[in-house]
């Protein structure tokens, strides 16, 4: 017997397995009649009803304000049951020259129009993502795993963006200078760089669309997006507002694409000539890849890459409120965010109460499950690769000398207990690399020195947290840390109006804040002479 999963679009049932089409009503897409996989946790094996707009649930390419199909589908899994969600559209290289081509044409009109008329046209965008927010929030469930909850503040966070660049659209000045000379005037302006490439991961599958995607269109560059190929459909329903919202055709695309396929759609969104910049969020090994391809034509390039953050507790620290730092940082979405805590440093005064607070609390608030269930805190991973690098992280710390003092333990598919190690070391894998999961290794340390010095041993460099009650201390932690983006007694620090971003191997520029709108701007330097003046 094999598993169903049907949805209903636009009035038929879709069969991902087969061809046949079956005519129904109502103008609602739902996902239901799963057969769970054997073996899963019993929340896990009852059906799931994603019951959305139909309109939202697309699955094609989207090009030149035109849903298109190409030859192959790849599919969508959920990942807390492995179970088919949908087929979307497998594009593929000639997919994202006509992408590119589209927009390219689109820019030289969209250039033109002016920064109140684009202002708008975002603003109407942000009105939309927050009236259709939680369908929104249900597709991110659907296809990355994280509880409801998250997801409804991913929607949020991801709408910000289209707000903020909606008014920071029309704050983009130039400059005049004052000339040595008196026949002459100096003027230095602004422009848009042209077609931008947009690769998002899969992890934010809205906001880290909308926090490029809203400066790029802002001060007048069009964009194709590549989206994660585990996430899709976020990015298609994003398509479907900005059509609604009024956005010209060409200037906002999207090019799903398999895994198989992505290196050689990637390649092209980072070779063609057409393309002017590039902005990018995933691993620093991509993004190395990546930027080898935007050398041979010199393209502007962004990047967001890999963090491996440290979360320094100091004597002085409140405790209970680091304890819930340390809760929002790691697990927030399974700990698979760029700037989660990875490296916990914690002083030799308060070292053990912290262990004993935070394994309470771990105990108290944490909840594995499906995203749709009401109480869950901690969705699956990604995939089974994912938690099985958790699980060898765990491992090698285990047999290097570590404690399990919580969880520990694989669970079935791709979901992780939620753990906590101590007596932890720093040769240890999980101190040397990003975990990208729900692990807290805790390293004792005794020192002010000795605390910078581990936390600044990497060759990432995004996000780093630090607990201390003691301003000079703070003043000095913060000025020495080695990462772009640092939060003092504060784990929660994105948001719009903020530079994000960081330094060593962790990437290049900004996004957010006022500078997230240099990165899609030239400046022109004019100077008219032959003044008589």
């Amino acid at each position: 017997m094999s598993a169903l999963r049907w949805l209903s679009v636009a009035g038929l049932v879709l069969l991902p397995n087969a061809r046949s089409r079956l005519p129904v009503g109502g103008r609602r897409a739902f996902l239901g009649q799963i057969r769970i996989l054997p073996g899963l946790p019993s929340m896990l094996r009852r059906p799931y009803s994603l019951d959305i707009s139909a309109e939202l649930l697309r699955t094609q390419g989207f090009i030149n304000g035109r849903w298109v199909s190409a030859p192959d589908t790849f599919p969508v899994l959920d990942p807390a049951t492995g179970e088919e969600l949908a087929q979307v559209s497998d594009c593929g290289p000639q997919q994202a020259r006509d992408a590119v081509s589209s927009a390219y044409k689109a820019f030289l009109s969209w250039k033109c129009q002016t920064a109140k008329e684009r202002s708008a046209l975002l603003r109407k965008w942000f009105d939309l993502v927050n009236q259709h927010n939680e369908d929104l929030a249900k597709l991110i469930t659907a296809e990355c795993g994280k509880p409801l909850k998250e997801s409804l503040g991913e929607i949020t966070y991801s709408a910000s963006f289209l707000e903020w660049f909606s008014e920071e659209a029309r704050r983009v000045y130039g400059d005049i200078v004052p000339p040595a000379a008196k026949d002459r005037k100096m003027l230095l302006m602004k422009q848009p760089v042209g077609v931008a490439s947009i690769i998002t991961p899969w992890n934010f599958p809205s906001a880290m669309i909308t926090r490029k995607v809203a400066a790029a269109l802002a001060v007048g560059c069009t964009v194709v997006v590549k989206p994660a190929e585990d996430t899709p459909l976020s990015a298609l329903a994003l398509a479907e507002l900005a059509v609604q919202a009024g956005i010209p055709p060409g200037v906002f695309n999207v090019v799903p694409c398999s895994r198989e396929k992505a290196p050689a759609v990637g390649e092209i969104l980072c070779t063609d000539p057409l393309v002017s910049k590039i902005s990018f969020t995933g691993s620093t090994a991509t993004g190395k890849v990546l930027l080898k391809h935007a050398a041979g034509t010199v393209k502007r390039v962004s990047m967001e890459l890999g963090g491996h953050a440290p979360f320094i507790v100091f004597d002085s620290a409140d405790v209970d409120k680091a304890v819930a730092g340390a809760l929002a940082s790691k697990f927030r979405n399974s700990g698979q965010t760029c700037v989660c805590s990875n490296r916990f440093l914690v002083q030799s005064g308060i070292h053990d109460a912290f262990l004993e607070k935070l394994g309470k609390a771990m105990d108290a608030e944490l909840r594995t499950g499906h995203g749709f269930e009401p109480t869950t805190t901690q969705g699956p991973l990604i995939n089974v690769s994912a938690a099985e690098k958790v699980e060898h992280h765990i491992e090698d710390a285990v047999s290097r000398g570590a404690v399990v003092l919580k969880g520990g333990k694989r669970l079935e598919g791709s979901f992780m207990q939620p753990t906590l190690l101590s007596n932890v070391s720093t040769d240890m894998l999980c101190m040397r690399e990003e975990t990208f999961g729900p692990l807290v290794p805790v390293v004792k340390f005794n020192t002010e020195e000795e605390a910078l010095a581990i936390a600044n041993a990497s060759e990432v460099g995004l996000a780093g947290y630090l607990y201390s009650q003691n301003l000079s201390q703070i003043w000095r932690v913060a000025e020495q840390l080695e990462v772009g983006m640092v939060g003092v007694n504060e784990a929660v620090i994105s948001a719009a109006e903020g530079a994000f971003g960081g330094v060593k191997q962790s990437g290049l520029g900004r996004e957010g804040s006022k500078y997230g709108i240099d990165e899609y701007l030239e400046v022109k330097y004019v100077c008219i002479g032959g003044l008589t003046l």
